[in-house]
């Protein structure tokens, strides 16, 4: 199945390159740009085989805190039957090129490109790459966050394809959100969604809100507003903003500009322990 969603090769620059590039980190935001994603970055986790991984962000004192994103690249027959290695994790995967196959419980799920699926705490899965090609798919975690009296969310997959987006208000269908879960669901304490822009569609105001945010760029360019910086991204490059972090973007190009969000919602701040200023619980 052809993709649309970029995915990274790896490899390496040659010699004579020039080393300058877009990278970027500063107090409010980190831009990742494409060309960053080398070989010589990937990582490699514990159950896993014939996997590498590009770990594009981490919990971190004083700045994002509260999930890890990674860029998994799963080669033919690679896989894990013990993927998770915290009980209290629960995750996303979305699938941007090969084949796989997602094992949920007792029961198999196909993947290919568009495939999205949410991993509830403690569930039992297992994925591997079931085709010729290597697999390429996000993976977000989060610790999930209980509420009192709220159910735990269950485990879903659904595809890109099979959600249709919701237009935001006054935009005429020019900025729209894949929502793979309904914002009213409060047993969710975290939304990943697809943004699209279509050519010329803004977010016409400088958002400045609690929710972390990670910003994974599937398809087109764009030209974001981060802080105080306007930054021009393309399809592949990452961006990772910390609470309050001002933002607002235009889609540039002539295809539309879509893009992996991540958020964190629905709970409370934490007022004590890491991310806060008390230590501990109240005796």
């Amino acid at each position: 199945m052809t993709s649309s969603y970029y995915a990274p090769r790896g490899g390496l620059p040659p010699q004579d390159s020039l080393m300058t590039g877009r990278a970027v980190f500063t107090e409010a935001y980190c831009v990742i740009p494409r060309g960053c994603f080398s070989d010589i970055v990937t990582s490699f986790l514990p159950g896993w085989r014939d996997t590498r991984v590009w770990i594009i962000a981490r919990p971190m004192t004083g700045f994002a805190e509260t999930f890890a994103h990674y860029v998994m690249e799963v080669a033919p027959g690679g896989g894990s039957d013990t993927p998770e290695p915290d009980a209290g994790a629960e995750g996303v995967l979305f699938v941007t090129e090969g084949a796989g196959q997602l094992t949920l419980g007792a029961q198999a799920h196909d993947l290919g490109p568009g495939s999205y699926a949410y991993l509830a705490p403690a569930s039992a899965w297992q994925v591997q790459n079931s085709g010729g090609v290597p697999l390429r798919f996000h993976w977000i975690r989060k610790l999930y966050e209980p509420a009192p009296g709220i159910a735990t969310p269950a485990s879903f997959v659904t595809r890109d394809q099979d959600v249709a987006p919701v237009a935001m208000p006054g935009t005429q269908g020019r900025w729209a959100t894949t929502r793979f879960v309904d914002p009213m669901d409060m047993a969710h304490d975290m939304h990943v969604n697809i943004v699209t822009f279509q050519p010329g569609g803004v977010i016409p105001f400088e958002e400045t809100h609690v929710m972390e945010h990670g910003l994974y760029v599937l398809q087109g360019k764009g030209v974001y507003r981060l802080n105080r910086d306007w930054v021009e991204v393309e399809a592949g490059d990452y961006m990772w903003l910390r609470a309050f972090c001002p933002q607002a973007c235009y889609a540039a190009g002539p295809d539309p500009f879509r893009y992996l969000l991540y958020k964190d919602v629905n709970r409370h701040p934490r007022l004590r322990g890491p991310g806060a200023f008390g230590a501990g619980s109240p005796g």
